[in-house]
């Protein structure tokens, strides 16, 4: 199960991933809960995370032909550093209690542009440094990382927000105040992960292109994703049923507040069930390793995810809740995990910056979707919002697989090998 952590860089890599992780599922949490806890409005809630993800769409083609010509090592430090510093000065506004839906739109756009620049060098990494035999076990791991920060780190996050806010010697803390604090430690934990980087003996160094310019090298990246018919059915497959199948974590602080008339804590342990799926879902498919038959896996576990969701939209209690929570994170985590290791099998090295950067620039569009959910949400009550991204989840899928068949036939690669 744990193959790939016998090498070192990656095993440096993976805890830098992890500990970044984590402090973006508690920055996730606590932003969501004070916006919402400010305007009480699901749409606010998507614009602060469309904030995040917008700048994907303008600024990961550059991060990605970046990665193909500057050493990745030194791209990836500089991001998180900068990120770290953006993190403080967003904590200090929030402990000052001066905040306003305008800071959270600003910071989102900064911190979602240095995200979108340095992510392609980070995301190209893992198949430099790890045998493709292993390559499977290498990305189910990376994505436990993601799953076992959305495990612990919502349900750190809500129970830090809920014990500053508790109270200190002199009084008790604003709810707004708390979240300061938590910010500040969101922070120190970014630069933890540029510790771990920096030790790493990986540079990433890129293959020479002397006479290309930029523009042409971005030209060549579409090019190879229309020619490569199975990479860009797996982009699709990776954007459009994500787009509404991570509602649920997307709107969890509407749904805490409107049905479960829940809190801080109650919102961590929200997020948390569906990291502890999440977190399932990979550790299996880790464990499975190469299993064949992945596009038949990969759409019959998005339906099943479609089930799970609308059992999460229906549930009357957290208890119920918590328990389609685990159930969506497993079927999630499994279709994401697949996705990604099968897509990085399957692009050509000297082009997997550029083509891992236009993901990225999809993944950017992805919260637009999530637009006509949040209106549902604020218009009609979250419980049939979810209901409508259940089945929307499932019609996409349906439609993937008419317009691409071949996706089906993947076995343990790319196309049917």
């Amino acid at each position: 199960m744990f193959q790939a952590l016998h090498l070192p860089d990656f095993r440096l890599l993976w805890i830098a991933n992890l500990v970044a992780s984590f402090a973006m599922q508690m920055q996730m949490v606590a932003r969501g809960w004070l916006i919402y806890d400010i305007t009480s409005s699901p749409l606010a809630l998507t614009w602060v995370m469309l904030s995040f993800m917008l700048p994907s769409f303008v600024f990961s083609l550059w991060g990605g032909v970046i990665a193909d010509r500057v050493r990745k090592k030194p791209i990836m430090i500089v991001g998180q550093v900068v990120n770290a510093a953006a993190t403080v000065a967003f904590a200090t506004i929030v402990y000052q209690g001066d905040v306003t839906f305008w800071h959270f739109i600003y910071f989102g756009l900064f911190n979602g542009a240095i995200m979108s620049l340095s992510m392609p060098a980070r995301a190209a990494v893992v198949p430099e440094i790890v045998p493709e035999r292993i390559m499977v076990n290498a990305m189910a791991l990376q994505s436990a990382t993601y799953s076992a920060a959305r495990v612990a780190g919502p349900a750190l996050a809500g129970w830090l927000i809920a014990w500053f806010a508790g109270g200190d010697a002199n009084g008790t803390h604003s709810p707004t105040t708390a979240v300061g604090i938590v910010l500040y430690i969101i922070a120190a934990m970014y630069l933890v992960s540029v510790v771990a980087t920096a030790l790493l003996r990986y540079q990433g160094d890129p293959t020479p292109r002397p006479d290309a310019r930029m523009l042409d090298d971005i030209a060549e990246g579409f090019r190879y994703m229309k020619r490569e018919r199975i990479v860009l059915g797996l982009l699709v497959m990776g954007i459009v049923p994500m787009m509404f199948g991570f509602a649920p974590s997307s709107l969890a602080p509407v749904f805490n507040k409107e049905i479960l008339d829940g809190n801080p804590l109650t919102l961590g342990y929200l997020m948390t069930a569906m990291g502890v799926g999440s977190l399932a879902g990979s550790l299996l498919l880790a464990r499975l390793g190469d299993i064949g038959g992945k596009g038949k896996v990969m759409f019959g576990c998005c339906y099943v995810w479609a089930l799970g969701l609308a059992g999460f939209a229906l549930s009357p209690t957290l208890a119920i809740a918590v328990a389609f929570g685990i159930f969506i994170g497993i079927f999630g985590s499994l279709v994401g995990s697949l996705n990604m290791s099968v897509v990085t099998l399957a692009i050509a090295p000297e082009v997997r910056g550029r083509v891992m950067s236009i993901m990225m620039m999809s993944f950017g569009i992805m919260p637009i979707g999530m637009i006509p959910i949040a209106a549902a949400a604020e218009f009609a009550g979250i419980a049939s919002a979810l209901l409508g991204s259940a089945v929307l989840l499932a019609a996409s899928m349906a439609a993937l697989g008419l317009w691409f068949p071949e996706l089906r036939r993947i076995d343990k690669g790319h196309g049917g090998g």
